[in-house]
């Protein structure tokens, strides 16, 4: 029996496959699920490998190896549920490697994630990232948060997978 386990880790936006590689050249066993997605340009269309889940990458580790996980370029923290890292088992893990295996699968991922009025968040990606904010209104899919800059507040819409509480 290993004592290793599926954690998740916030990569840097965009930096979800150049992460994965640096945690495997370090011997990390990472995996970052992809998606192929066909896109639209133009004058042509491409299929493209996009990740599955946006700012995720999947680590299995050991306790003590957390802080060579997040010593690595594009690590940001780990993911957290009810104040621990959350562990992801195996078997979620197959499930989801056997979906992407399935041709005619299209698989798309919702935030489920809902922020309560007044909660303090941290925008993870466009021209905001990195601003703090306060939660105005929260639906399904678009948070309304208040940012304060500059002397002038601004009410700004964004992806509930953009936000970070803080």
């Amino acid at each position: 029996m290993t004592d290793k386990k599926w954690f998740v880790l916030y990569s840097k936006p965009r930096w979800e496959k150049k992460l994965d590689n640096a945690l495997i050249q370090k011997g990390i066993e990472s995996w970052c699920p992809l998606n192929k997605v066909e896109k639209q340009w133009s004058d042509r269309k491409k299929i493209v490998e996009e990740p599955l889940f946006k700012s995720y990458v999947f680590v299995r580790i050991r306790e003590d190896e957390k802080t060579t996980v997040l010593m690595t370029p594009g690590a940001m923290q780990f993911v957290y549920y009810l104040k621990k890292p959350a562990v992801i088992r195996d078997s979620e893990i197959e499930t989801i490697k056997h979906f992407l295996l399935e041709e005619e699968t299209k698989i798309e991922t919702i935030s489920t994630t809902v922020f309560k009025e007044e909660t303090k968040v941290r925008i993870r990606k466009g021209i905001f990232i990195d601003a703090e904010g306060t939660v105005l209104r929260s639906g399904k899919k678009k948070v309304y948060v208040l940012i304060e800059s500059l002397g002038t507040v601004m009410v700004v819409e964004f992806k509930t997978e953009h936000l970070l509480k803080i």
